[in-house]
C-alpha cells in the first residue's frame, strides 16, 4: 500500500533569477539532473505533470508563466531538427509563419529565409535528402519565421560534427543578434557559450 505522507517532495534548485537583454544569449549549464531541461520546459510551458514550480517568467514586461504556451511568443530549438518528412522544406517553412503573412507573401518570406541560410534552391526539397547542417539550418529558419519574443535553444548543435558545430554556432548567434531577442542557450560544452555571454551555473540545491 503507498501512503502519500510518506512521499518528500525534493527540490531541483531554487533561488534561480536572471535577465536576458535583447539581442543576447545567457548560457545555461550543470550536469545531469541539475535541472536544465526542467526549467527549460517550464519557460517553454511544457513542464511535465510530474513536477511543480514557483517563480515568475516575464518577457516584455508581460508575465508569461501563467499563460498557455502558444501565447508566450516563445520559439524553441531542440537538438533534433524534427522537420515533418511528409512536407517538402518550403511547406515546412510555411507552417510557421503567422496568419496575418497571406498570399503571395508567404511563399516570398520563406524564399528569402531560406536565401538568407544559403538554401536557395531547396523550397521543394525533401527533408529526409538534406545534411545534418542542412536540417539544423531548416529548423531555426522554421523556428524565426515564427517571429518569437524570445528564442530557446535546447542543446541545438549537440548532433553535429564539429566543423558544422562551429559555423552553424556562429550563424545562430548572428541571427539572434540581427533580430534583436533574447535567448536562452542549454549546452554541456563551453565552447558553446557565446564570446562575453553570461553563464548559469545550475546545481541541485542551489
Amino acid at each position: 500500500m503507498l501512503n502519500v505522507n510518506d512521499l518528500t517532495i525534493e527540490p531541483l534548485f531554487r533561488g534561480v533569477n536572471f535577465c536576458v537583454p535583447r539581442g543576447e544569449i545567457v548560457t545555461l549549464m550543470g550536469a545531469s539532473g541539475s535541472g536544465k531541461s526542467t526549467l527549460f520546459s517550464w519557460m517553454a510551458g511544457a513542464l511535465s505533470a510530474d513536477f511543480q514550480a514557483q517563480g515568475e517568467l516575464w518577457l516584455d514586461d508581460r508575465r508569461c508563466d501563467e499563460l498557455p504556451t502558444e501565447q508566450r511568443g516563445i520559439g524553441v530549438l531542440f537538438q533534433d531538427a524534427l522537420l515533418f518528412d511528409h512536407f517538402s522544406v518550403g511547406q515546412n517553412l510555411l507552417l510557421a509563419l503567422p496568419a496575418r503573412v497571406a498570399g503571395k507573401a508567404r511563399r516570398e518570406a520563406v524564399q528569402a529565409a531560406l536565401a538568407s541560410a544559403g538554401l536557395n534552391h531547396h523550397y521543394h526539397s525533401d527533408p529526409a535528402t538534406l545534411s545534418g547542417g542542412e536540417r539544423a539550418r531548416v529548423s531555426l529558419l522554421r523556428a524565426l519565421l515564427a517571429e518569437p519574443r524570445a528564442l530557446l535553444l535546447d542543446e541545438p548543435f549537440s548532433r553535429l560534427d564539429s566543423a558544422l558545430r562551429a559555423s552553424f554556432r556562429a550563424w545562430v548567434f548572428d541571427a539572434v543578434r540581427a533580430r534583436n531577442i533574447p535567448a536562452v542557450l542549454v549546452t554541456h560544452d563551453e565552447n558553446d557559450i557565446p564570446p562575453g555571454g553570461q553563464v548559469i551555473a545550475l546545481s541541485r540545491w542551489q
